[in-house]
């Protein structure tokens, strides 16, 4: 909440902005303007606002790109130097600018090019890692037995997941307030909702890119991975606040939001290729994106009610509104059977001792996940459909209160 009170302090300010004609059409630049105004209107010892416009006149000549260079520089041998409580004073000089700017927060930090993820991010992203490293290393020649495989590549993998995954945290509670603006379950504050939606949708994974280049890490193919998933977060709510309010959904956009659904594996595989320095295999690649199209159908299934009830991005939600609840069912047992005859295909034409591994990994997920089939990704087994969801949602509150 004190996160979103606080980006709240930007958005009014851009508001603001754009009422007395001082912004443009770049919202980079309307971002930074809005948090420089915020800055200059704290109070600061005994300066006015006079004080602060003349010191400012008297110095921006001086404030040349090549002078930001150098001090950026000087900031980074000046923080390396720190080598005792490096992480303390990090925290404290944090907070101070946080305190100066009143932009502070675990997405959008008081620098924007220094992303930040909270405790709880990473540990709810440990098993989306875990599965990544056992299901995906084998691609990449390593064996996930040994430590030495995983934590070489973890830092960057994990701090990424966590990344992505506190955005899509942050998208799904959105899901919760439609555009009729009331939340499934009761009132939910409106200028709290247009905030979160404001940073979402302005180039939320900015901060990620911006790491990730100083560190050599982004390919164009990773920066477009990452646009999937803002187009992927644009099209859930997009499709499930339509579903809420009886709109219209085709067909076509909710195909291409289950297949960008997995983008952030796509995102940790590539970045997996840079840090080893290793050319893409596109056949790799091909074969594990129609693995992750069948294992986001199978996770969909498994939690069809709970994504119900909640108003998450669910295909099958979306192909009973699009055609019945008589026909949906049938409809995307077809999309399965599709996609799994290509995944057979696929599977014939990898490296024989690379298919039975990968084989023997969707088992044991299958195992671990309580189902026992003979079938890689395990039985279908498509839920009975609610009609009336509405209905639905109701009836569960009543039972459980």
């Amino acid at each position: 909440m004190e996160e979103l009170r606080k980006l709240e302090k930007v958005q009014r300010m851009l508001e603001f902005m754009e009422s007395r004609g001082v912004s443009n059409s770049d919202h980079h630049s309307n971002r930074f303007l809005a948090n420089l105004i915020l800055l200059l209107i704290e109070p600061c010892g005994d300066l006015g606002m006079n004080d602060k416009c003349c010191l400012l006149s008297q110095l921006i000549p001086a404030l040349s790109s090549a002078f930001l260079e150098d001090a950026y520089q000087h900031h980074l041998v000046t923080t390396k130097q720190e080598n005792s409580g490096f992480q303390q004073s990090l925290v404290g000089n944090a907070m101070r600018s946080c305190n100066q700017t009143k932009e502070c927060s675990l997405l959008q930090s008081c620098n924007e090019n220094t992303p930040m993820v909270g405790l709880d991010s990473m540990q709810m992203a440990k098993s989306t890692l875990e599965d990544f490293c056992r299901s995906y290393f084998m691609f990449h020649g390593l064996d996930v037995s040994k430590p030495q495989s995983i934590f070489k590549y973890l830092p960057i993998l994990s701090f990424t997941e966590s990344y992505i995954y506190q955005l899509d945290k942050m998208n799904e509670k959105l899901l919760q307030t439609p555009n009729n603006r009331k939340s499934i379950s009761g009132e939910k504050d409106e200028r709290e909702t247009q905030v979160s939606v404001s940073y979402i949708s302005n180039d939320s994974v900015r901060p990620l890119v911006t790491i990730l280049k100083r560190k050599g890490l982004l390919t164009e193919r990773i920066r477009e991975e990452l646009r999937h998933g803002e187009e992927y977060w644009a099209l859930e709510r997009k499709l499930c606040y339509a579903l809420i309010n009886k709109e219209e959904i085709l067909v076509e956009d909710v195909m291409k939001a289950i297949h960008l659904k997995s983008f952030d594996y796509r995102v940790m595989n590539l970045l997996l290729y840079q840090l080893r320095g290793a050319k893409v295999e596109e056949l790799h690649m091909e074969f594990l994106s129609i693995s992750e199209f069948l294992v986001e159908v199978s996770d969909d299934l498994y939690d069809y009610e709970d994504d119900v009830l909640e108003n998450n991005f669910n295909i099958l939600r979306m192909f009973i509104r699009i055609y019945g609840a008589s026909t949906a069912p049938a409809m995307l047992a077809k999309c399965i059977s599709e996609a799994e005859d290509k995944y057979e295909s696929l599977l014939k034409s990898l490296d024989p001792q690379l298919s039975l591994s990968y084989q023997k990994r969707c088992a044991e997920a299958t195992k671990e996940g309580g189902k026992v089939s003979e079938h890689p990704l395990g039985t279908w087994n498509i839920p009975t459909v609610i009609q009336d969801e509405e209905l639905y949602r109701l009836k569960l509150k009543s039972d459980t209160s």
